[in-house]
Formats: C-alpha cells, sequence, structure tokens
C-alpha cells in the first residue's frame, strides 16, 4: 500500500515475454526492497496469452466491499424493443454494403409477446431509394438474408421463436433532421 496516498498497488512486469527466466528474476529481486509499497507483483505477457485470471484475481481481492449497484437477476436496463432494435440494425450491419448501415435506423412498430413467439414488426429506414432497393435487393433477396440473420439473433437472445416483418421505408434527410432524431431517441 502506497502510505502516502493510501492507494493499493500492484505491480505488472509486462513483456516477460522478450526476457530470459534469469533477467525475470533479476527484476522480481530489484523490486523486493520495495515490497512494503506495493501489495503484489506479477509478470506478464499479452503476447504469450498469459491468463489474465491472475491479475484480475489480484485486483478483485482488492477491491471495497459495496451493494449491487442494479439488480443482479436483471440482463440489461434496456427494453426488449431496444434490444430487438439493435439485433436487427447489427443483421444490416453484417449483411448489407459499407454505406448502407450508417445511413439506417430500425423503428420497432409493435411486439406482441406470447409464451413461446415474439411477434416483432419493424421497419428499416432509409435516406435514399437507391438505399431502399439496395436493403430489399433483388427479388427481395436483400431483406430476407437480413431478416432471417436478424431473426437468428433475436431467437438466440430471447430464447423463443420470432416472427419478424420487416418492411423498408425512406426519409429523405432523417439522420440531419432534429425532429426526427429527437423522434428516433437519439437527441433529448
Amino acid at each position: 500500500m502506497n502510505e502516502a496516498k493510501g492507494i493499493p498497488h500492484i505491480v505488472l512486469l509486462t513483456k516477460v515475454d522478450t526476457a530470459t527466466h534469469t533477467q525475470i528474476l533479476e527484476k522480481l529481486a530489484q523490486y523486493q526492497r520495495y515490497q512494503n509499497r506495493y501489495e503484489a507483483i506479477i509478470p506478464f505477457s499479452v503476447t504469450k496469452g498469459m491468463p489474465k485470471e491472475a491479475l484480475l484475481d489480484e485486483i478483485a481481492a482488492r477491491l471495497p466491499d459495496s451493494p449491487w449497484l442494479f439488480d443482479p437477476e436483471m440482463l440489461t436496463t434496456d427494453t426488449i424493443r431496444d434490444i430487438y432494435k439493435e439485433l436487427i440494425r447489427e443483421a444490416i450491419f453484417e449483411k448489407t454494403s459499407e454505406e448502407i448501415p450508417y445511413e439506417s435506423d430500425v423503428i420497432i412498430e409493435k411486439i406482441d409477446e406470447e409464451a413461446h413467439i415474439d411477434y416483432v414488426y419493424a421497419t428499416i429506414v432509409v435516406e435514399k431509394e437507391t438505399q431502399k432497393r439496395m436493403i430489399i435487393g433483388k427479388q427481395g433477396a436483400g431483406i430476407k438474408r437480413i431478416g432471417k440473420h436478424a431473426r437468428e439473433l433475436m431467437e438466440r437472445f430471447s430464447g423463443k421463436k420470432i416472427y419478424l416483418d420487416l418492411h423498408v421505408a425512406v426519409r429523405k434527410g432523417w439522420s440531419k433532421n432534429k425532429e426526427t432524431l429527437r423522434e428516433f431517441g437519439y437527441i433529448a
């Protein structure tokens, strides 16, 4: 413990993969005379893939006890609507060309939750008619690919079946319009 500041210190010897065993032992011996100023010394190498558990265990052992800041049973503070929206956006990012995702957003119109299936109705919003055509794709192949991937992500998250009804709408200049950005929740 650093007596001047009352802050516990852990010494991390990094890049031990570039030193010999003897050099590491010599360095540990040099730090030995300061052992009353730190609580632990850990040789470490990122490139050798050394397990981080030793470091994390040392840090965790020194953290103060405190009450939970949220319910430990709660997975997230986001609503299911927000999570589904982000999973659909993720599918757009993964299944379309580079320009589309940055000028698109998703509006969850409605969710009907049942015991074994969620019915999700959503609209992908883009800025240009050409982007809409790219999202939909030839004979609907693009929207099917996005929808299939989004549905898989949503099912993996929710643990139940998902019926996903996706549509595409054009809102010219939505990403630069304050009212639309407010409506989509990007600004307060």
